[in-house]
C-alpha cells in the first residue's frame, strides 16, 4: 500500500471534502453527546434552535461570525504563501487598544465619516506591526514564525493589560481593568435596531469577496500562492519571495488587527483583557475548514459561530456541558486536515 498524489482533483472533490468533514466531526461529537446522557439528534437540534430560533440568538450568531472572518482571513491569506501567522489574538489585541487610544485620546470631536475609516486604519496598522516582527526574524535569522507568532500573543495580550491598568484606565469604570470608551461617533452602525449586530458583518463579507480577487485575478495573487507552493521554484521564476511575503504579513496582520478594532467600534467600545474569546485560534480553525478560501471562510465562521452560541443554549436546556462545541470545533479541524490528505493523495497497492 503506498500513498500516490492525485494529478487532478475535480471540482466535485474540493467541495464534497470540507462538508464530509464537518459530518465526521459531528459523528464523532455525536458519541461524547450520547455518554454525556443526551439524545444525541435533539441536541443537535438545540444547537440550531440556539444558534437562529430567534431573532436574539440570529443577531448574536453573526455578530460572533463577523471577527471570525477577519481572522479566518488573515490566516488564510498567509497560510497561502506558507507565513505560519499563529499571532492573530496578539494582532487582535494590539488593533484594539491602538483603536481604544486613539479614538478616545485623538479623535474625540470628529464625526463618524472621518473617525471610523481613520481607526480602521489605524487598527489595520497595530495588526501589521505585531506580525513583521516574526517575519522579520524569519528573513534576518532564519527563526520559525510558528514560534514567534505565538509567543507574540502573550507579549501583546500582556501591553494591553499594562495600559489599561495604566495609561488608557477608564477612571469611571470603579476600578474595573478597562481602557477609555471610543467616541459614541466612532461606533459602528447598527444594521438591526435593538441587536448587537453591526456593519461589520458587511465588511467583512466584502473584504473576503476582495481578498478571493486578488488572489485569483492579479500577478500578486498568483505571486504569493506560488511561494506557497514552492518557493525555491517560485524564486527561479522571478517571483520576489521577500517583498511577497512582506505584502502578505501586511494583509494578513492588518485583517487581524481590523478585526480587533471591528469588534471595539461595533459591540464593546472599550478594551479589556477578555475582549476576545479565542478569536484569532479560531480563525486558524476556520481557515483550515474554509480549505484557505477566502469565500469558504465567510461558511466556516459561520459554522463556528453557530456551534459557540447554540451550544450555550444547549447547554442550558438540556444540561450538557457547553465544551461540547469546543470539541466539536477541534474535531472539525482534525477531520479536514485528514479530508484535505486524502484529496491530494490516493491509496494504491
Amino acid at each position: 500500500m503506498r500513498f500516490e498524489r492525485r494529478e487532478h482533483r475535480s471540482l466535485a472533490l474540493l467541495v464534497l471534502t470540507p462538508l464530509i468533514a464537518v459530518i465526521a466531526a459531528l459523528l464523532i461529537a455525536g458519541i461524547l453527546i450520547a455518554i454525556a446522557g443526551a439524545p444525541v439528534f435533539e441536541a443537535y437540534g438545540k444547537i440550531i434552535t440556539g444558534a437562529f430560533g430567534s431573532r436574539l440568538s440570529a443577531t448574536e450568531t453573526l455578530t460572533r461570525a463577523t471577527p471570525l472572518m477577519l481572522t479566518g482571513l488573515a490566516a488564510a491569506v498567509a497560510f497561502r504563501a506558507r507565513l505560519w501567522n499563529i499571532g492573530a489574538e496578539g494582532q487582535f489585541y494590539l488593533g484594539a487598544i491602538a483603536v481604544a487610544a486613539v479614538g478616545s485620546q485623538v479623535l474625540n470631536g470628529v464625526p463618524g465619516y472621518l473617525s471610523i475609516p481613520i481607526l480602521f486604519v489605524v487598527g489595520a496598522i497595530a495588526g501589521m506591526v505585531l506580525i513583521l516582527i516574526p517575519l522579520w526574524l524569519r528573513l534576518k535569522f532564519s527563526v520559525d514564525e510558528v514560534v514567534t507568532s505565538l509567543l507574540m500573543n502573550f507579549v501583546a495580550v500582556l501591553i494591553v493589560s499594562m495600559l489599561i491598568d495604566g495609561v488608557l484606565k477608564d477612571p469611571l469604570a470603579f476600578g474595573w481593568p478597562q481602557s477609555q470608551s471610543v467616541p459614541d461617533a466612532a461606533m459602528l452602525p447598527k444594521l438591526i435596531e435593538r441587536s448587537r449586530l453591526h456593519i461589520g458583518l458587511a465588511i467583512a463579507v466584502i473584504i473576503a469577496i476582495l481578498v478571493h480577487l486578488v488572489q485569483s485575478r492579479t500577478v500578486f495573487g498568483l505571486q504569493s500562492r506560488a511561494a506557497g507552493l514552492n518557493p525555491g521554484a517560485a524564486v527561479f521564476a522571478g517571483v520576489p519571495l521577500a517583498s511577497t511575503l512582506i505584502k502578505v504579513a501586511c494583509i494578513s496582520g492588518g485583517l487581524a488587527g481590523l478585526a480587533g478594532a471591528v469588534e471595539v467600534m461595533g459591540v464593546k467600545g472599550y478594551v479589556t483583557t477578555d475582549l476576545s474569546p479565542g478569536f484569532g485560534y479560531s480563525g486558524i480553525v476556520v481557515a483550515m475548514l474554509a480549505n484557505l478560501n477566502p469565500l469558504g471562510v465567510i461558511l466556516a465562521a459561520l459554522f463556528t459561530a453557530t456551534m459557540f452560541v447554540g451550544a450555550d443554549g444547549m447547554s442550558r436546556s438540556m444540561g450538557i456541558p457547553t465544551y461540547i462545541a469546543d470539541v466539536t470545533v477541534a474535531l472539525s479541524l482534525i477531520t479536514m486536515l485528514v479530508a484535505l490528505f486524502f484529496a491530494q493523495y490516493r491509496i494504491r497497492r
